[in-house]
């Protein structure tokens, strides 16, 4: 069991924490000799007795990992910790005299960690320590996404959604029969546009829209890249498409084969992380004429009514996202724009647009977003609310 598992490669040196173990032992000799081999790279903890160790694990911060002999009640030991909640998931390594298969499938059963000599004289305890390390920071974010990704929505936001959006759908039908009778009359195809979106922990739904695009939009959209706000307005011009490094030298020192072509991976790679992921247009002749007036009015978002009635999103919130949008926010410095609620109008709305601004990057939405999803309060969504009104009527043709 001593052999490292998948993904124990050492952290580098800088990012090292201090690996701190309880050693549970009470024969003075390997004591010493412990740590004359391990003293000087870890912090120990010398105990005598399970119950010791169990005691002082009550009161003090869990250690990386408990090393135990088998004579010293290692077995028993072992089975006490797994047992119990709080101390169930603490790395336990058990060490003997004599290391036999069947000892090995004993401590893989009682849920050990590891077995080692009682000398240490085969497997390397530091590569194994730094897994450990590097497996509780694992479990721990993977905790921190689950929380983040469980959103719960206060009943003071659904009563207001709910009530809300229940009277507007009531008052506003006249208008929403005029808009859909007028859309079938500019243009063919459906008056309602329905679109996957990813909401509030990362909930996948369809979104309701009022029709302002051409039916062939999706199509129209492969050939559009040139005109996207967002993309970087400077691009370097690239020599027999090799990046500034291999440029420098005059050949490509880094090729991938792709689509029957050699390319620079690093160019590649640059331009890959470089493409957008809020995809506007100015001026898009995908847009209908009376699709502009919706849009510019956002009367085009009133069906979203409905989304905010059935509780897929909220009055107030971060805007729900494309798939493809949202599939590029999934890594631990953003995932966290999904734990505020999904709205229908939000903070970057009425802070950006709402004030003229043409242009706003991708990380300056994103950054407002998550800065909604830790702040979000009856206030606040108040506020947001109210100054919506004056940000309807955008000073952007998007």
């Amino acid at each position: 069991m001593n052999n490292p598992l998948p993904n124990t490669a050492i952290v580098p040196e800088e990012e090292k924490l201090p690996i701190k173990i309880i050693f549970i032992e009470r024969d003075d000799k390997v004591v010493v000799d412990f740590l004359k081999k391990f003293g000087k790279k870890i912090h120990i903890k010398i105990m005598g007795t399970p119950e010791e160790c169990l005691n002082y694990l009550k009161n003090t911060y869990p250690p990386d990992a408990i090393v135990i002999n088998k004579g010293n009640g290692g077995l028993k030991f072992l089975e006490t910790i797994r047992g119990q909640a709080w101390t169930r998931s603490l790395p336990v390594i058990v060490t003997s005299e004599n290391i036999t298969a069947g000892l090995i499938k004993e401590v893989q059963e009682k849920g050990g960690d590891d077995i080692y000599p009682i000398d240490f004289s085969s497997g390397d305890l530091i590569v194994r320590l730094e897994y450990f390390i590097k497996r509780r920071h694992y479990k721990a974010m993977q905790q921190t996404k689950a929380s983040i990704l469980d959103v719960k929505i206060p009943f003071w936001k659904r009563f207001i959604d709910v009530t809300t959006t229940g009277l507007a759908l009531l008052l506003l039908s006249p208008l929403l029969i005029i808009v859909a009778i007028l859309i079938k009359l500019d243009s063919k195809g459906p008056v309602i546009y329905l679109s996957k979106r990813v909401g509030a922990g990362y909930k996948i739904f369809s979104i309701y829209k009022f029709r302002t695009m051409r039916t062939d939009a999706d199509q129209l959209i492969k050939n559009m890249g040139s005109l996207n706000m967002y993309t970087k307005q400077t691009e370097q011009k690239q020599i027999a498409g090799l990046c500034d490094t291999c440029q420098a030298i005059g050949s490509c020192q880094q090729q991938l084969y792709m689509d029957g072509e050699m390319i620079c991976e690093k160019m590649y790679l640059s331009e890959k992380k470089e493409k957008a992921a809020f995809m506007k247009f100015q001026n898009d002749p995908r847009i209908t004429k009376l699709g502009r007036f919706l849009r510019n009015t956002s009367i085009d978002e009133l069906p979203q009514l409905f989304n905010i009635f059935l509780g897929d999103m909220s009055l107030v919130g971060n805007r729900p996202l494309p798939l493809y949008e949202a599939e590029k926010l999934t890594t631990d410095e953003y995932i966290e724009r999904f734990a505020g609620p999904g709205g229908l109008t939000g903070l970057w709305q009425v802070t950006k647009r709402g004030k003229g601004k043409k242009e706003m990057t991708e990380e300056e939405r994103i950054q407002l977003d998550i800065e909604y999803a830790r702040n979000f309060s009856f206030k606040y969504d108040m506020k947001i609310f109210f100054m919506t009104f004056p940000a309807l009527l955008q000073s952007e043709n998007v």
